[in-house]
């Protein structure tokens, strides 16, 4: 790939190489077409067996029945393609990186072009502030840093330089090499592009996020199961029913109605109309909690989560370096206790020094528009210095700035020269390795001393200790120079030593100690130091104080994969210097290990993570839109306490399911019952499937709702997270819903057979009587619903407003049914006189006398 540096390419060879290697685009993923999700909404059994029954009322002549379950089809239908077609939106997230302009080097001449348009080869001219639009060969660069958090993880900006590096050198260290997707945050510099579109690094990372699929959630899973045994055991029985009324003689079109009715009550059509209104109405209070849930389902799977496999940068951490510690040749100085730096002369002096030998400049706090702008590590010395009353600006027109020796990533050194009141000196900072030995004495409270090998040493190891913390350290230094062209380096006065880290953020600590008292386990996954990762996991609380379990590296983690560590991989809390791919590993090894995990991030290398955990978590003021379009939940303030709200309202909204879901089948297996004994006494349909259909649709609904939209359950982070195969519905409640239903199928039977033989009630009013006996037996029924079988009056049911209301609505279009002359007609109801409602209302307190009895003694009978 031969270009001249000075030139760039040709605009022909532009043109030639684009027709070799084509745009700087990710590829087109081929998306579901709106059709094609619409079509697989009709491959649920549930819809299919809804459709069988509408077709088969259709040919029976019987249109408003048809109509009906048509449009309980269509409700299923809707919701489910609007909720799918939410997942086609996260690769145009990604995409959106190519829109962007660079300025590159052709026929000699500077121009912006599209970074579409890049091809190998390009010259590309870079600056403080730009986007690297390609995978860049740097052959210049001058001071240049880059901030590869988004790709790497690492928090801390890169210094670049121009050397030959071995070809096996991993990610993290190819230090003459600029990637898309990162941001030239100090210097400047001039790069050859040598890989576009997806065969760079970010398009190796689109097409992770193109091929992990999003895994369905605990609850997707449950529901859906549940809906298939139902669907299944309602169709068997359907067809058996209609085969004995066949073989015994019966018309055939009333077995088929038989069958059709059958079918209509054993479905639970509202559970996925309640289901979502409930989820969403979680959804809400996780949004007036700064966590936008980006798809329903997420707001129960957080109630299941059991591990959080969090970052450290952002996360964890402010995401800003700041001035801790300082060594001196006398005294370590915490910063985070002196009530004033200016206190001390040594102190000053050394923090007038790190302020003059940096790059980056403080914004001015009264202009709006004003930032910080350079290096986080420069800036937090500017910021200390500030805090000791030394800005600067001040300095610089006291002391200015005569020449500068750029920062050498081979020495990791680098210094400003100065025009003093008192002649020419230096300013030094770089690391303490490398700054000790050209040091020959130090700056002490009663004046200089010599520095021999020995008290090198003694520095060293005192740096060592601090990195030891996780902080990063430099050394500060100055010399005086006969000149502003003498060397700045040799003979030079160690002033100190400063410590500097990026601190947790405040609440974290609390956040995770509330997770260890739920059961939830919290693992650090990140880029960064090993030192630095252990430390902040120390201060947050993912380790203890008293653990000694070491920091597991990426490099280590490729041979845990390999020999089957589960042991070591499950009780490792901090993982450092991990890769994206590593991140993958990581979260299939624990859902393989039956967990539901959480996965937090923020930068273009998370995607894949956050798309393949069970709930991915990104950051909404820092994250990337390609973070936040993969994740399934968003945090609007940045802050960890949030995931662990969301996860107590995740609990919450689960014991609601749990409730109504309960509430609706034991409605359903009433009606099941009913239509099943009717037909096999050889009695009259008590219900008719319109009549099902609209108390499946209406007065079950609204209770339901109101039992999903209620406030969580008291204590709900004081236990474990749920196993991760726990089903909605245990032994015990299926247990529960067979006698529930059996009480209520007994006393619509029993008010029937009264009013047919004590009444001498026609078909028609006696049916009024059994569907008004079932319709207030069924709203009563929510009053069954609280935990304590015992509390009365005073329970989490009664303490809802939205019950209260959802029975009260229920009552009105109940009376809209008898009374309502169009509606009547369609339903086949009349009025059933006054006996005949005081005969359904007495019969349908049946459920609620003898319903907390029952519960009683089947919660005593699965404790045994």
């Amino acid at each position: 790939m031969r270009v001249d540096l000075s030139l760039g390419l040709t605009a022909i060879e532009v043109l030639r190489r684009r027709e070799i290697f084509g745009p700087n685009l990710l590829r087109d993923t081929k998306q579901r077409s709106a059709l094609a999700i619409l079509w697989a909404q009709f491959r649920s059994i549930v819809v299919l067996l809804l459709v069988a029954a509408a077709m088969l009322a259709g040919a029976m002549g019987e249109g408003v029945e048809a109509i009906a379950i048509a449009v309980v089809i269509a409700i299923n239908t809707l919701i489910g393609f609007v909720t799918e077609w939410r997942a086609t939106r996260s690769m145009e997230a990604l995409r959106h990186f190519s829109r962007t302009e660079t300025t590159v080097l052709r026929d000699g001449h500077s121009t912006m072009t599209p970074a579409a348009d890049l091809v190998p080869g390009d010259v590309v001219l870079l600056e403080a502030g730009d986007a690297v639009p390609a995978d860049l060969r740097l052959v210049e660069a001058s001071k240049l840093q880059t901030n590869e958090a988004p790709l790497t993880g690492e928090s801390l900006p890169v210094s670049k330089h121009i050397d030959p590096i071995r070809e096996t050198t991993t990610l993290l260290d190819r230090a003459n090499l600029a990637y898309r997707g990162t941001t030239i945050t100090c210097g400047s510099g001039k790069g050859v592009v040598v890989a576009i579109g997806m065969e760079t690094e970010f398009g190796r990372i689109f097409a992770q996020v193109s091929t992990a699929r999003p895994q369905q959630t605990p609850l997707e899973k449950r529901l859906d199961a549940l809906g298939k045994r139902l669907a299944w055991a309602a169709l068997a029985m359907a067809v058996l029913l209609a085969i004995a009324g066949v073989l015994a003689g019966r018309d055939l079109s009333l077995a088929i109605e038989v069958a059709i009715a059958l079918c209509v009550a054993a479905i639970p059509e509202g559970l996925p109309v309640v289901a979502t209104i409930a989820l969403g109405r979680g959804m809400w209070r996780m949004a007036r909690r700064n966590a936008l849930i980006t798809r329903l389902s997420a707001v129960e799977t957080l109630g299941a989560t059991s591990l959080i496999l969090t970052d450290k940068t952002g996360t964890l951490t402010e995401n800003r370096m700041t001035v801790t510690m300082m060594l001196l040749a006398d005294a370590d100085v915490d910063c985070r206790k002196a009530e004033s730096l200016a206190d001390n002369e040594l102190t000053l002096c050394l923090l007038r020094v790190a302020a003059l030998c940096v790059n980056a400049s403080l914004g001015d706090s009264e202009d709006e528009a004003g930032q910080d702008t350079g290096d986080p590590t420069e800036l937090a010395l500017l910021a200390a210095a500030a805090q000791a009353g030394l800005n600067r600006p001040t300095l610089l027109a006291d002391m200015p700035e005569l020449r500068e020796e750029p920062f050498d990533a081979e020495n990791k050194r680098m210094a400003t020269v100065h025009q003093g009141g008192d002649g020419v000196f230096a300013a030094v900072k770089g690391a303490a390795e490398n700054l000790l030995p050209l040091c020959n004495n130090q700056l002490t409270r009663n004046g200089e001393s010599a520095l021999d090998d020995a008290g090198r040493k003694q520095w060293l190891a005192r740096a060592e200790a601090l990195a030891a913390q996780g902080l990063r350290t430099l050394a500060i230094a100055q010399r005086r120079l006969d000149n502003a062209a003498d060397s700045p380096y040799g003979s030079l006065q160690l002033l100190g030593i400063v410590g500097m880290e990026d601190p947790a953020r405040k609440g974290v600590r609390e956040a995770i100690d509330q997770c260890h008292k739920a059961g939830l386990d919290v693992v650090m996954v990140t880029g960064d130091h090993p030192a630095t990762a252990r430390s902040i996991a120390l201060d947050t609380g993912i380790l203890q104080n008293d653990e000694t379990a070491n920091v597991i590296l990426g490099s280590e983690l490729q041979q845990l994969f390999a020999a089957g560590s589960s042991s070591t991989l499950l009780s490792s809390r901090v993982f450092a210097r991990v890769t994206p791919d590593q991140k993958l590993r990581l979260i299939d090894f624990h859902q393989n290990e039956g967990r539901v995990v959480a996965m937090t991030g923020d930068g273009v290398n998370d995607a894949p993570a956050l798309k393949k955990a069970d709930i991915g978590i990104a950051m909404g003021i820092r994250g990337t839109a390609v973070a936040r379009e993969a994740a399934a939940m968003v945090l609007q303030d940045d802050e960890f306490g949030t995931i662990v709200a969301a996860i107590q309202q995740g609990r919450a909204i689960f014991g609601n399911i749990r409730k109504f879901v309960l509430y609706l089948l034991s409605c359903n297996i009433s009606e099941v019952f009913v239509v099943v004994i009717a037909t096999l006494l050889g009695a009259p349909l008590p219900l008719l499937p319109l009549q099902i259909l609209f108390l499946n649709l209406v007065t079950d609904v609204f209770p339901a709702l109101a039992l999903g939209v209620g406030g969580g359950a008291p204590g709900a982070m004081s236990e474990p997270p749920r196993p991760a195969n726990e089903r909605i519905l245990m032994r015990e409640h299926w247990l529960l819903i067979a006698l529930y239903g059996g009480l209520i199928s007994a006393s619509v039977l029993g008010s029937m057979t009264v009013a047919i033989l004590f009444l001498g009630y026609s078909g028609e009013r006696a049916v009024t009587v059994s569907f008004l006996t079932l319709s207030l037996g069924q709203m009563w029924h929510v009053l069954n619903m609280r935990d304590d079988p015992a509390r009365w009056l005073s329970n989490e049911i009664t303490g809802n407003p939205w019950i209260w209301m959802a029975l009260l609505l229920c009552l009105i279009l109940l009376g809209a049914a008898v009374y309502l002359p169009p509606l009547a007609s369609v339903l086949s109801l009349s009025h059933p006189g006054a006996v005949g409602w005081l005969l359904a209302v007495v019969a349908s307190f049946v459920p609620v006398v003898f319903g907390p009895p029952i519960k009683r003694l089947v919660r005593i009978r699965s404790e045994d």
